[in-house]
């Protein structure tokens, strides 16, 4: 397997994202300049290639059911050789503020996500293309191993990224509220049913969601608002996004940044 050419874009894209900085009430961090993309990348307007089948419900849970069983020690082994220590750090807790935490996220969504960047459903710029040249190399065995690595891992603790400070108005509701009880009047149901009350995740594609970058939470959120990321088998987060202002999504990436110490948050 030649990783040469995956290697130099994986170097370019991670030193570009040192640059990146937290700017309160600005939109979230555009991706670095990087070099051209293969034939292979994702298409520039965000769109998933036309064979890139979406999900059901069911396709998902019959897809992930019938992926091998993980072997975490094997998936370290994956981590270290397609160089996913460069981006997610050597236990899965990014250097830096452009990448996802994957330690302690739940098995199922990260194999799941492995596989939206696989087909193309994951599509949203240079990051997602960068994830696809990775992801189409690896076999079920891979997927299902990497994330059970990841899975076995502490989930961040005080990962040093900068937090929102998000100003408040009178019609936001704070992150507890929303977390707890949502906000029927939006029809937004509360994160805790399908996150976990401790931001533990749930079944399938409801993420663990303590300890994750901030910043790569408001990002994630702001795509599923303007529709740049659409994988959700339900459109249960694109559906919820949207409903939400700029002040509640900086709040909920507050709270959940700082579950895992049990910190007093300023978004509580």
């Amino acid at each position: 397997m030649n990783t040469a050419p995956l290697t130099s874009r994986l170097a370019a894209l991670a030193a570009a994202s040192l640059l990146a900085v937290w700017a309160p009430g600005a939109s979230a961090a555009q991706p670095a300049p990087a070099a051209p993309q293969p034939a292979s990348a994702l298409h520039a307007d965000h769109t998933p290639p036309a064979d890139a089948k979406a999900w059901t419900p069911s396709t998902l849970r019959q897809t992930l059911a019938s992926l091998p069983k993980g072997n975490a020690t094997q998936g370290q082994k994956v981590h270290e050789q397609l160089f996913c220590v460069s981006c997610h750090g050597a236990k899965g807790v990014a250097p830096t503020q452009n990448w996802p935490h994957l330690a302690g996220q739940r098995a199922a969504y990260t194999a799941k996500m492995l596989l939206d960047y696989q087909s193309g459903l994951r599509a949203e710029g240079q990051r997602a293309a960068l994830m696809h040249d990775i992801a189409v190399m690896m076999t079920p065995q891979q997927i299902a191993d990497v994330s059970a690595f990841y899975a076995l891992q502490a989930a961040p603790r005080d990962d040093g990224t900068p937090r929102p400070n998000p100003q408040k108005a009178p019609k936001d509701f704070d992150a507890a509220q929303l977390i707890r009880k949502g906000d029927p009047a939006r029809l937004l149901t509360p994160c805790a049913s399908c996150h976990g009350v401790a931001g533990q995740g749930g079944n399938r594609e409801a993420s663990a969601l303590a300890g994750q970058n901030p910043l790569y939470f408001v990002r994630t959120l702001l795509d599923y608002q303007t529709g740049v990321r659409a994988n959700d088998s339900a459109k249960g987060m694109s559906t919820f996004a949207k409903k939400l202002t700029r002040t509640e999504i900086e709040a909920l990436a507050t709270h959940y940044a700082d579950l895992p110490m049990g910190k007093t948050s300023s978004a509580r």
